[in-house]
């Protein structure tokens, strides 16, 4: 059995728990076992929401575990409890998906079962038989190459996939009942609460950068912070953010929390919009999970241009106001 741990907020999951069972649909597949899930926490409406979509994922069974202790997430208490459920259930591997949450939760578990924990996979391949070794190409260095790696696990495999390694989707066709649900009790000590969530404080309300279905970036070539007025207005026309590289963020033009790259913010949008971005390895490692890039460059040669879908070659001083006046003419037009 392949069981995905999967993440979630007081019940509801998120965009990291559908990527984990779209990949794990994959693996359970190349295991030649079924997958199921693991909830583990309080839900606000009770775990079913959750297992129902986890079902519509790919999910046979889905184990729920409460407990006081795991009011909501705790990286401490989830990852005894997944050391816990390891020990009752046997499982041949867990899966978690690479998230901030998911290295940390499967961290702890690997520290509490003293085994070995391989993180941000691209691809796994499990052994061809008993006492073989796992196979599997992982992410390093934030994005900037890829490893080829071997775990020769002697109990359960430890994995997590890579943030945005695949693109989530739901089992077609939709499977004709919901999965069934079994409780697994845990013992967790009461001093596991010290790590546990105790408020939320909402920072930034509406859609964000990393949700974002369209990010609009900027780059050097916008030439001032007053250069991103088009692009702001852009973005507002498709319902997106706006984003921008490295360079903009070290001239003082956006703010840090704007920058998409390495050492910023990872982005997945249906489409980036990079306006005067070359495309450094180090902004591309936090755009390269989106569904398709557009270009707009005035070098035909620039990496972000040579890696995109597809390339407007010109001024983006030009292009995107016309952009805009474009769509605002449609949607003016009877």
């Amino acid at each position: 059995m392949l069981l995905v741990v999967l993440e979630h907020d007081r019940g509801t999951l998120g965009e990291p728990a559908r990527e984990a069972l779209t990949f794990g649909r994959t693996l359970a597949a190349k295991m030649g076992v079924e997958m199921h899930g693991a909830v583990i926490g309080a839900c606000a409406a009770g775990p079913g929401p959750a297992a129902e979509e986890a079902g519509a994922h790919g999910a046979a069974r889905v184990y729920t575990v409460e407990h006081g202790v795991l009011s909501d997430f705790g990286p401490e208490a989830w990852g005894e409890s997944i050391a816990q459920l390891v020990s009752v259930l046997g499982p041949r591997a867990v899966l978690a998906c690479g998230s901030e949450r998911g290295n940390e939760v499967m961290a702890q578990a690997a520290a509490r079962l003293d085994w070995p924990f391989v993180a941000n996979c691209t691809d796994i391949a499990p052994p061809a038989g008993t006492g073989g070794q796992w196979t599997m190409t992982r992410i390093q260095w934030g994005g900037s190459l890829l490893e080829d790696a071997t775990l020769a696990a002697a109990g359960t495999a430890l994995l997590t996939c890579g943030l945005h390694t695949v693109a989530s989707a739901p089992v077609e066709p939709a499977p004709a009942a919901p999965p069934e649900t079994q409780a697994v009790p845990v013992d967790l000590d009461a001093e596991l609460a010290r790590t546990v969530v105790k408020d939320r404080v909402v920072l930034e309300a509406g859609v964000t950068l990393p949700t974002a279905p369209v990010v609009v970036g900027g780059g050097r070539g916008v030439g001032s912070a007053e250069g991103f007025a088009p692009l702001e207005e852009l973005a507002g026309l498709l319902g997106g953010r706006v984003g921008c590289s490295r360079a903009v963020t070290n001239n003082g033009w956006r703010p840090h929390s704007d920058q998409v790259g390495q050492t910023g913010t990872r982005i997945a949008p249906e489409i980036y919009i990079a306006s005067g971005i070359s495309g450094a390895i180090q902004h591309w490692v936090g755009a390269m999970g989106s569904k398709h890039i557009l270009a707009i460059n005035i070098d035909p040669e620039a990496n972000m241009v040579v890696k995109a879908d597809w390339a407007v070659i010109g001024d983006l001083h030009q292009v995107i106001p016309a952009m805009n006046a474009e769509i605002r003419r449609r949607r003016d037009r009877p």
